[in-house]
């Protein structure tokens, strides 16, 4: 998350705060790798940020 605070640090819950995501999806999100999460997650760190979902999401295919 620290690439779009463009300096500035946040938390977790900061953004939890403005997403409405509960804190605990989010650290899943950035500690678990493969973690699934809705598409309304997603949208609302896309707002959030202000970012495509590129720059949220790497696809990295299933061996």
């Amino acid at each position: 998350m620290e690439e779009f605070t463009e300096g500035s640090r946040i938390t977790l819950a900061e953004v939890a705060q403005v997403t409405g995501i509960n804190r605990m999806t989010l650290s899943k999100i950035i500690n678990h790798r493969g973690h699934s999460t809705v598409t309304d997650n997603l949208d609302k760190l896309c707002k959030y940020f202000d970012c495509p979902i590129e720059k949220l999401l790497t696809h990295i295919p299933e061996d």
